[in-house]
C-alpha cells in the first residue's frame, strides 16, 4: 500500500500533462475544442471511449469540451500513440499533431506508445490496488519521470522534487524485514 500510495502523485501528473497536452494538439488539429466531432478518425475503440464519456457527462447534464476530456480514460490517450489500424494514426494524429505533445522527443511514435501503455498498465496495477512490489519500481519510476521530461520539463523537475517514491523504495527493505512500519 505504502509504494502504491507514493506512486499515485507522481502518475497524476503524468496523466494530466498527456490528457492536456494531447487534447491541446488536436484542438488545434481540428480546429474546435470538441475535436471528437471533427473529421478526425479514431479507431471503434476510441470513438466507443468517446462515446461512454459522452453518456456520463449527459447524465450529469454537463456536456461541455472539459467534462468530456476528464472523462476519457488513460487507454484513450495511449491507444491514440498506437497505430490506429485503419486510421493510420502515424499520419494522421502523430505526424500533423501528437508527435508535439513530446516536444523533447526524437524516437518512433511505435517506441513512445510501448512506454506509455507500460505506464498505462503500471497505473491500472496501482489503481486497482493490484501487488506491484515484485516489479523494478525504480525503473517504473524512471519511465514516468522521462516521459514527463519529454512532455513538460517543469512538470518532471516538480515531481522529481516532490513524489516520495525514492524515500518509500529506501525503506523498502526496512519495512520488507520487519524493522520499519509501513505508512500510507
Amino acid at each position: 500500500m505504502e509504494v502504491s500510495s507514493a506512486f499515485l502523485g507522481p502518475l497524476h501528473v503524468l496523466e494530466v500533462c498527456l490528457r492536456n497536452g494531447v487534447d491541446d494538439r488536436l484542438t488545434v488539429l481540428a480546429g474546435r475544442p470538441d475535436w471528437w466531432r471533427s473529421d478526425i478518425k479514431f479507431t471503434f475503440v476510441a470513438e466507443r471511449m468517446v462515446q461512454d464519456s459522452i453518456k456520463k457527462c449527459r447524465i450529469r447534464k454537463d456536456v461541455t469540451p472539459g467534462s468530456v476530456i476528464a472523462e476519457l480514460p488513460l487507454g484513450f490517450w495511449v491507444g491514440l500513440f498506437g497505430s490506429g489500424g485503419s486510421c493510420q494514426y502515424e499520419t494522421t494524429l502523430w505526424r500533423p499533431a501528437l508527435r508535439k505533445v513530446f516536444p523533447g522527443y526524437r524516437g518512433s511514435r511505435r517506441d513512445l506508445h510501448s512506454d506509455l501503455d507500460h505506464v498505462r498498465a503500471f497505473r491500472n496495477r496501482v489503481a486497482h490496488h493490484e501487488p506491484i512490489h515484485r516489479r523494478h519500481l525504480a525503473a517504473d519510476r524512471e519511465t514516468i519521470v522521462r516521459l514527463l521530461r519529454l512532455m513538460s520539463p517543469t512538470a518532471a523537475s516538480w515531481v522529481v522534487t516532490h513524489d516520495r517514491v525514492p524515500e518509500v523504495l529506501a525503506r523498502r527493505s526496512a519495512v520488507i524485514g520487519g524493522a520499519a512500519s509501513p505508512s500510507f
